[in-house]
């Protein structure tokens, strides 16, 4: 495929010259269901109905470092997305997906080295080219202390393992991007534009200073820096804020970190149309609320979009709603002729000035983070989190005033309605338990044992984690049970 040549610096039109005129967005899909099987299959039904890309999402013991079977797991195994407990647990998800064809997105922080292990563990299994695979770890731990809550270790070691995975994709899974720093969480929690931006940033920065203290290549790295925005409500807000963030990270990567790259200065973005957007109420509304969203994300030059299905609001999407959601990518994709035209809005004067206030007071948040002491102690003290919290009960004082409408919430209410949800099956639960058990009695323990002390070793050290992490999963060690052992050297993170 002929190679696409990159917008002009600061790139506020798009990162592409011809931007969608030579390649549309790919259209992902968020999914992860209460077992392998059932994820599996859902995978496997978004690429044969289009699906561009798929984005696995993982139950909370998953993202929190516990295997199905921990008493802490309990009533949430499969809830949230799919559990992740062993090697085994990857290749289901995975059976008959080419994963040197398909774009994969894990959604996962605290755990995104092991997730990444397990992954890598599979593709050579699979005697797959990791040089070919394509995807993205979220990685983002940062956002977690901020927006989610998701984390396990205190942030100075959490960084650490952040870093260590920069360091092994930049040298043996180059095509594979190895953070989306996501302000999506951060919107969700109740954030501004403003301040999804800022903090974002923010994050991002001290990414990137990590990286530069651990002497990993800064330009390279920035080259696979990708972003993840949130599309909420206003509608052409949100499209200058896509294309503010461009303009905002470019002058980051030239003016702070000295990086004259073009592909270095790029802000490549996922876009999630807004979550807390949706309504139980009326849940039909709730497509033309995502048409809506993804159509901005159109506008603004989003790289990747995923549009939430209408019955979000109330429990996992049905497979009806989740392919209907799809199909409102595909329409604007190639009914509307917008693809067309590049930075079809931007010459707007309301889109232009929206733009230059958006880039104006970013960039005065960000400054402010940086003279208070910076993001670790701004996270630290509680400043971040207060911010957001403070916007969120503006955000809803606002609704309860009916200063801001909400169609079928405050206005125009009708009764509610029941729907059918897609829950957690319980025999999924205890079958899942059940099977835990039988691998992890079936394992050579020696190997087991020997292996995690090896991470112990590692971990205690200066050195990259991943080696050991591969050599875990690859000799069955548990998510937990690798999890427990950086819990024992590095401590828990406590507010």
């Amino acid at each position: 495929m002929k190679k696409k040549k990159f917008g002009t610096y600061p790139f506020d039109k798009g990162i592409y010259k011809r931007m969608y005129q030579d390649k549309l967005w790919t259209m992902r899909q968020y999914s992860g269901f209460s077992s392998t099987e059932e994820s599996n299959n859902r995978y496997l039904e978004i690429i044969q109905n289009g699906g561009t890309g798929l984005s696995v999402a993982f139950d909370l013991p998953t993202q929190m470092g516990y295997d199905s079977d921990h008493e802490m797991a309990l009533g949430e195994v499969g809830k949230s997305g799919v559990p992740i407990s062993t090697i085994e647990d990857m290749e289901a998800i995975f059976d008959n997906i080419n994963l040197e064809e398909i774009s994969v997105s894990m959604t996962i922080n605290s755990t995104a080295a092991i997730l990444l292990a397990f992954y890598i563990a599979v593709a050579k299994k699979k005697s797959l080219s990791l040089a070919k695979l394509r995807g993205t770890l979220q990685n983002d731990i940062l956002k977690e202390y901020i927006a989610r809550g998701t984390f396990i270790y205190p942030i100075n070691h959490s960084l650490r393992i952040t870093s260590d995975i920069f360091e092994y994709c930049q040298k043996n899974v180059p095509q594979f991007n190895p953070i989306s720093i996501s302000g999506y969480h951060i919107r969700e929690a109740g954030s501004t534009a403003i301040q999804e931006l800022a903090f974002t940033f923010s994050n991002a920065i001290t990414y990137m200073e990590i990286a530069k203290q651990n002497k990993i290549d800064l330009k390279q790295l920035a080259k696979k820096f990708s972003f993840f925005f949130n599309s909420h409500k206003d509608f052409f807000e949100e499209v200058a804020k896509f294309r503010a963030a461009r303009i905002i990270w470019a002058k980051i990567i030239k003016e702070k970190f000295g990086i004259d790259d073009i592909e270095a200065q790029l802000c490549r973005f996922h876009v999630q149309t807004g979550g807390s957007t949706l309504t139980a109420q009326q849940i039909d509304n709730n497509i033309t609320r995502t048409s809506l969203q993804c159509l901005a994300a159109v506008l603004g030059g989003a790289q990747s979009i995923h549009t939430n299905a209408k019955d979000e609001a109330i429990s996992l999407p049905s497979k009806e709603n989740a392919l209907t959601a799809l199909k409102i990518q595909q329409i604007i994709a190639y009914e509307t002729g917008i693809t067309n035209y590049i930075d079809p809005v931007g010459d707007s004067s309301l889109v232009s000035d929206l733009t230059k206030k958006i880039v104006k007071e970013t960039n005065k948040k960000i400054n402010e983070i940086i003279k208070k002491g910076g993001t670790i102690h701004c996270i630290e003290t509680g400043m971040i989190q207060k911010e957001i919290e403070e916007s969120a009960i503006k955000y809803q004082n606002q609704i309860e005033n009916k200063e801001r409408i909400v169609v079928g919430v405050n206005a125009f209410e009708t009764e509610l309605e029941n729907y059918e949800l897609v829950n957690s099956a319980h025999q999924d639960n205890l079958n899942r338990i059940r099977e835990l058990k039988l691998f992890k009695e079936n394992r050579n323990l020696g190997k087991v044992n020997q292996s995690l002390e090896q991470l112990k070793k590692t971990s205690l050290s200066s050195k990259n984690l991943m080696d050991s992490l591969i050599l875990c999963v690859e000799n069955l060690c548990t998510l937990g049970e690798i999890s427990d052992v950086l819990r024992d050297t590095f401590g828990v993170f406590e507010i």
